[in-house]
């Protein structure tokens, strides 16, 4: 811990380990210079200013300086309290400081705090009279490494049934129950191997660690101590971007989730942060959110945040009055990009599902792949008649596939066949049910209309997503590709009339069932159609708002190595000067000479990615050579589009999307969630479990002893 008055006024010095404390006395009080430290005093008519002088730390023993405040204070009160002056305010009066000294030093306050510091470390007098008290010590260090070797074995049953997502409470956790849950069974497991383990829980009346209590207790303190880890590796990093979703778990609650990516030793890691809910779904409700979960990690570094991405909601992700656009005014480099773990499909379908027609039709349409994915026996029929397999159906929000549109548009008639196959010969009332509902929406009118329309447009949605999901990609190919779907979409809603048309021809029959349920003065027909025209202008608008900033691309070009010998011959300025105007804050002359340098060297022309180059530039020493490329680098690594990388292949997005699937109305849901998402930096961490205990420990006043005590 820094020594700095700043630290210490901010400090809780009575709450550190007695470790921590020892290192602040034996660091000493800071002596800065505090050069901005000056009284101005007038003498007659005349203006003076007194400086201060550092060799007044010399003649008082306790006296040391702030150079933020550029004041001076005590530190033996700055430790332990006392006159608000000396230890919160800081003093600057230079004119009167003499007196004030001679009044402190003399108070009953500071003559006790001296002698508290003093005094800190030395040998208690109980030591020094009775030769009991050491072996007092000794055995309660003994108990506390019993203690906490219980409380170790029991954090890693808590942690393996994190890691593979299982309930760590049962539905009966009473001795007499024969099913206590997966946690209690592990735990007996490990109580029945190990014989330490096995006597505490025979002997001990005090301490099971089986609470629910406890158990909470424990993973508030894994939280803890997994967000100081968090924070520590985002203070090391030079550049941050936040990847939120809005998400569901099977009991289908909606929650925001912040992800953050940054760069630890020149690779690019995503963290997970946590889940929030929000107190409404417009766009201030959830920016609100935004930055009550960011402003404590960047408030103090907004240059820090320099990309956002959103899933595909209006709100998170408009132009103009969007959640990105509020974060941005806070936050002035967070550009919104389109991040590569959101599937672009998907967006797609979510922001068009605004509409109630097109909400039904999706939901009912999804309910199609469902109905086969609980049943072999369904499947088999499915083969039998149809002999094509419907995508896989997964209980999240994120994995509507977009191939089910196609798959029920081209065997529709195949489908109604294979429903009624199933209604014959199936015993069970459930799937009978199922059935005959299923063959209702494949013959109802409005679900075919919908059915056509989307086999028209969702084609040209997956080619846009093929194409900026590319593993090598640029500016221009985006560009074209947005411009190319944007074409198809404004041909598609010119000729909407004859689609209509065709759809409602292929629903004739069922149409005059429809037109009986409801009399209304407006045509049904022209409603859909005015609907369907909407939609493709909300298509048309997303694809414009989520691929107008695409800069960072342009960025990377400057390290395809496969450029270099042209880049050599002649300087990519067009590229350069993009990068320069969007983010302003390098030094652009030493940018230039080093990419340069970068440009003419063969060893360089050998690296291929951008993660290989910061590898090459730290292993071989080259980190004040190339200080700028470096920066630039890691500012590329941090944005969830670099998609010439390789280490696209992973996502955090898809581990909580998999976790969120076996988690339903579990407490501590951060914790649990923590444990599985980020179970790989929670292996590397040696001494994690001892942190957590530590952590656990100092929280409250436990029963059973768990901290040390310092041996004479």
């Amino acid at each position: 811990m820094s020594n700095s008055v700043h630290n210490l006024i901010n400090t809780n010095f009575s709450s550190l380990l007695f470790e921590q404390k020892l290192s602040i006395k034996t660091n000493g009080r800071p002596l800065p210079e505090l050069k901005n430290l000056k009284t101005k005093y007038k003498k007659g008519k005349n203006e003076y200013f007194r400086n201060f002088n550092s060799a007044l730390y010399q003649k008082n023993k306790w006296l040391c300086g702030c150079e933020i405040k550029q004041a001076l204070f005590y530190f033996p009160c700055l430790l332990f309290g006392g006159e608000t002056a000396w230890t919160k305010i800081g003093v600057t009066d230079l004119q009167h400081l003499n007196a004030k000294i001679d009044k402190h030093e003399n108070s009953f306050k500071h003559i006790h705090n001296a002698t508290n510091l003093n005094l800190l470390g030395k040998v208690d007098i109980r030591q020094q009279i009775d030769i009991g008290y050491k072996i007092s010590i000794q055995r309660h260090n003994e108990l506390v490494d019993k203690n906490r070797y219980v409380l170790d074995k029991i954090l890693n049953c808590i942690k393996c049934c994190g890691k593979h997502e299982l309930p760590l409470r049962g539905h009966d956790e009473k001795v007499s129950s024969k099913n206590q849950g997966i946690f209690r069974g592990i735990l007996d497991l490990c109580i029945n191997l190990n014989s330490s383990l096995n006597d505490h829980f025979e002997k001990s009346t005090v301490f099971k660690g089986t609470s629910k209590t406890i158990k909470n207790d424990l993973l508030d303190s894994i939280l803890s101590v997994c967000r100081n880890k968090i924070v520590n590796e985002i203070q090391q990093s030079e550049f941050i971007s936040i990847i939120v979703d809005e998400t569901t778990d099977i009991s289908n609650i909606f929650q925001l989730v912040l992800i953050l990516r940054y760069e630890v030793q020149g690779r690019p890691v995503e963290r997970f942060w946590g889940f929030a809910n929000p107190n409404g779904h417009n766009a201030e409700a959830l920016s609100q959110t935004i930055f009550g979960l960011i402003d404590p990690l960047l408030e103090k570094s907004p240059n820090k945040l320099i990309a956002q991405s959103y899933d595909g909601a209006a709100v998170m992700s408009g132009q103009k009055s969007g959640v990105n656009v509020k974060i941005k005014e806070k936050y002035p480099f967070a550009f919104f990009i389109h991040c590569y773990a959101h599937q672009l499909n998907l967006i797609m379908i979510q922001s068009i599902s605004k509409n109630k027609q097109v909400r039904i039709f999706f939901s009912n349409l999804s309910e199609i792949p469902v109905f086969f994915s609980h049943s072999p026996q369904r499947v088999s029929v499915l083969d039998e008649v149809v002999g094509v397999r419907l995508p896989r159906a997964v209980q999240t929000r994120w994995n509507f596939n977009i191939r089910t549109v196609n798959t029920v548009f081209e065997h529709r008639e195949d489908l109604i066949i294979c429903m009624d196959k199933i209604i014959e010969t199936s015993l069970q009332a459930k799937t009978i049910n199922q059935a005959t509902g299923i063959k209702r929406l494949l013959e109802d009118s409005d679900f075919i209309f919908w059915l056509t329309i989307f086999h028209k447009i969702m084609p040209h949605v997956d080619c846009l997503y093929s194409s900026v999901q590319a593993r090598k990609t640029d500016p221009v190919q985006v560009n074209n590709a947005v411009k190319s779907f944007i074409n198809e979409i404004i041909k598609i809603r010119d000729n909407m009339s004859s689609i209509c048309s065709t759809a409602f021809n292929q629903s004739d029959i069922n149409y005059i069932i429809h037109s009986y349920k409801r009399k209304t003065n407006e045509d049904p027909n022209t409603t859909k159609r005015i609907i369907a025209l909407e939609v493709c202008d909300v298509l048309i608008t997303q694809a414009k708002d989520r691929f107008s900033f695409n800069e960072h691309l342009t960025t990377a070009l400057l390290f395809q190595n496969e450029y270099y010998p042209k880049f050599n011959d002649k300087f990519p300025i067009d590229y350069f000067q993009k990068t320069i105007n969007c983010y302003p804050f390098f030094t652009k002359e030493r940018l230039r000479t080093e990419l340069e340098v970068i440009y003419s060297c063969d060893d360089f022309r050998l690296l291929k990615g951008i993660i290989p180059t910061i590898n090459y530039i730290i292993s071989n020493n080259m980190n004040d050579l190339f200080k700028e490329v470096l920066k630039l680098l890691k500012l590329l690594v941090v944005i969830p589009m670099t998609s010439s990388e390789a280490e696209r292949g992973f996502s955090t997005l898809k581990r909580i999307k998999t976790c969120l699937r076996s988690t339903m109305g579990e407490e501590r849901l951060n914790a649990l969630s923590i444990l599985s998402i980020e179970s790989e930096m929670i292996a590397e961490d040696i001494d994690f479990n001892k942190k957590v205990i530590d952590n656990f420990s100092s929280t409250k006043n436990r029963r059973m002893d768990f901290i040390h005590k310092i041996t004479p």
